[in-house]
């Protein structure tokens, strides 16, 4: 870092107490870290994809001997529960793994004869050097979500992390320079404006995860760079009168992991008439379950806190359940927020139109099938819902109609490597995980070359 770089505070989410600080970058370090990147690419991409294949299974096994350490720094910069942060680290080598095989199958299209005396054929090559700019809610996950088909592809990364979690980055960056080739993955820690010079310098694709505002700025500043985007949710869950018996705990489950700071967890349940008051009830006794500080981690920041206190406030809810807090002696201070059931609400309650992105539910009422759809798909924001009920006809033609790039049945949040995840509208677009992931950091060549000449 240069003289003039400057120091900023880092908090711990549990205590909301400063517990170091960090150096952000500034134009001197991003353009430092890319031409790294730059000057790495040609030698990571040239190795074989058994040779990639075999240093990115070589970094998923450093991330597991180490897994202690990025345990420990997951939970400085988030509060996650042990458990919670303990799978993570288990889910990025699983990611990392997934993709050291995925890039060694064919995904081009079949070579053959397409025009007469010809010869055609596609290769996929990587785009170059990738920005990835990642989240505060899973610093670890998703940047394993990005640079796993980045890298995989023959990508070299730099990567962005969120001003107040850089710690998983950094053990990241040193992993990957023990296990790929020097340069493959170089971090850059800093805040918006880091993101943004990073954004602006010779890179050749932007993979950002964020909030919708943060997106647009980067759509914008990007030019004519690729960019993938993966924005808010607000998430429906349509629950039908014969949706399972566990519906209201699985929802109150998927709601409070990560304390409800998820693009794709449940926000929005929407319910016919005749099942409202019971799945209200059902919920607020599932909630009263869930205690913060005991069930789940804090908010992450003051300004997350901030704005959960004003949606939450500013809400003209006639029915409230709010739960308990449990944090330990020493962490009154800390960025704990109860989960909440919120219903009896007008369609416009700011709890209802904004994404709280905390433990909140809240719940509203229909007629039938087709308006609960109209509600579930009234917003802006189009990443992921779920549909509960026992009905398989009923249950798959809403999840057909309803407009997200992931839907659930009869469950909410659960993900793996093997399934795509991405949004349409304002919750952005591309796609992560998946094989289908590894085109998003490639470019198609079309070769044809003449068999006979005259």
């Amino acid at each position: 870092m240069s003289q003039n770089t400057p120091t900023l505070p880092l908090t711990d989410p549990r205590t909301g107490r400063e517990r170091s600080s960090l150096a952000v970058g500034r134009e001197a370090e991003t353009r430092a870290a890319v031409a790294a990147a730059r000057g790495a690419q040609p030698a990571w991409a040239a190795l074989t994809p058994r040779e990639r294949a075999r240093r990115l299974l070589r970094f998923a096994d450093l991330i597991e001997d180490n897994a202690a350490a990025y345990v420990a720094a997951e939970q400085a910069g988030t509060g996650k529960p042990d458990a919670e942060a303990r799978g993570e680290v288990e889910n990025c080598a699983d990611l990392l793994r997934f993709y050291a095989g995925a890039q060694r199958a064919d995904t081009a299209p079949a070579g053959g004869r397409r025009m007469a005396g010809r010869e055609s054929w596609v290769r996929w090559e990587p785009l170059g050097v990738v920005a990835a700019i990642v989240p505060w809610n899973y610093p670890l996950m998703m940047a394993a979500w990005r640079i796993g088909p980045a890298l995989a592809a023959g990508n070299t990364v730099v990567l962005k992390p969120a001003l107040t979690t850089p710690d998983t980055a950094m053990l990241l960056a040193r992993d990957a320079a023990a296990a790929l080739v020097p340069g493959a993955l170089v971090t850059v820690p800093g805040d918006r404006d880091t993101g943004r010079l990073l954004v602006a310098e010779d890179i050749d694709m932007v993979a950002f995860t964020g909030s919708e505002a943060g997106g647009r700025d980067v759509a914008v500043r990007a030019a004519l760079h690729r960019v993938s985007l993966e924005l808010g949710g607000n998430c429906p869950a349509v629950v039908l009168p014969d949706a399972p018996d566990d519906t209201c705990a699985e929802l109150v489950r998927a709601v409070t992991y990560n304390a409800g700071q998820s693009c794709a967890a449940p926000a929005r349940v929407i319910t016919l008439r005749e099942n409202y008051e019971r799945t209200v009830a059902g919920l607020a006794e599932a909630m009263a379950g869930r205690r913060a500080g005991a069930d789940f981690g804090p908010l992450n920041n003051a300004d997350q806190a901030a704005r959960y206190d004003r949606i939450v406030g500013s809400s003209a809810a006639g029915i409230v359940h709010v739960a308990d807090v449990a944090s330990r002696p020493g962490q009154e201070n800390g960025f704990w927020r109860p989960g909440r059931i919120l219903a009896d609400l007008k369609p416009d309650d700011p709890a209802v139109v904004e994404e709280v992105f905390g433990p909140v539910l809240t719940v509203q009422a229909v007629d039938g099938t087709e308006e609960a759809l109209a509600l579930a798909n009234s917003v802006p924001q189009a990443l992921a819902a779920s549909v509960w009920g026992s009905d398989t006809a009923t249950t798959l033609a809403l999840a057909h109609e309803l407009n997200a790039g992931e839907v659930w049945v009869n469950c909410h949040l659960d993900q793996c490597p093997e399934l795509p995840h991405g949004g349409r509208g304002s919750s952005g677009h591309g796609t992560d995980m998946s094989v289908l992931a590894l085109t998003e950091y490639q470019r198609p060549k079309a070769v044809t070359v003449r068999l006979r000449t005259p």
